[in-house]
């Protein structure tokens, strides 16, 4: 069940990228994050097209990405001006969810892409929407993430929610949620691992 808090955190950081979907659209469609997308795919098990979602899709950078390599790619996105910004930059299927109150089909898709959004969910909360993901998986799908990591700290800074956790807790988290872990590494690559602020983990379904 949503609290009282997590709700307030949540709607603050709709409210934030609402603000700032056209700035964050600018400042990073540059980033290359073709290792991510990478580790997504190479695990997928079933023949392409795949169908996949992502997860907090923003202004819509790597859905078109996606949709480009010959995917049926789907968006989901909370803040209404980067849903509207990713419909017309992509011209995928953009659902706009709010991460606490989703509605996803299930064992629809072959993977969930969620590049800097997980650690958008209340701590609290976590534990549920993982799950929920789990259940929108096809049996043996596949779940990539890639968060900032820390000390296992909440933070509200520049109006918006994050948490920020260690390999050993996201763990915990996630193969809670019924998930095995294939893969994990720490980015931008060939940095000291003091220079590399995000953390990619690999996961897939376990189970039907």
């Amino acid at each position: 069940m949503n609290t009282p808090e997590s709700i307030r955190a949540a709607n603050a950081t709709i409210a934030h990228y609402n603000e700032h979907a056209r700035d964050y659209r600018e400042g990073t469609q540059n980033h290359d994050v073709s290792q991510n997308i990478a580790a997504l795919l190479r695990y997928l098990e079933r023949s392409p097209p795949f169908t996949l979602l992502d997860f907090g899709c923003g202004p819509g950078r790597d859905l078109k990405t996606l949709s480009e390599l010959g995917h049926q790619a789907i968006g989901l996105e909370g803040a209404e001006q980067a849903v509207a910004l990713a419909r017309a930059d992509t011209g995928c299927e953009v659902w706009q969810q709010n991460f606490l109150k989703l509605d996803l089909p299930t064992k629809y898709f072959d993977g969930v892409y969620a590049n800097a959004s997980l650690f958008h969910i209340p701590a609290q909360e976590l534990s549920r929407v993982l799950k929920e993901i789990n259940l929108a998986l096809k049996p043996r799908g596949v779940m990539f993430a890639s968060n900032p990591h820390g000390h296992n700290e909440e933070s509200t800074g520049s109006g918006r929610y994050g948490a920020y956790y260690d390999i050993e807790t996201w763990r915990h988290y996630v193969m809670a949620a019924g998930f095995v872990e294939l893969e994990h590494f720490y980015r931008p690559p060939n940095l000291p691992r003091h220079q590399q602020p995000w953390l990619a983990t690999v996961w897939r379904k376990d189970g039907p």
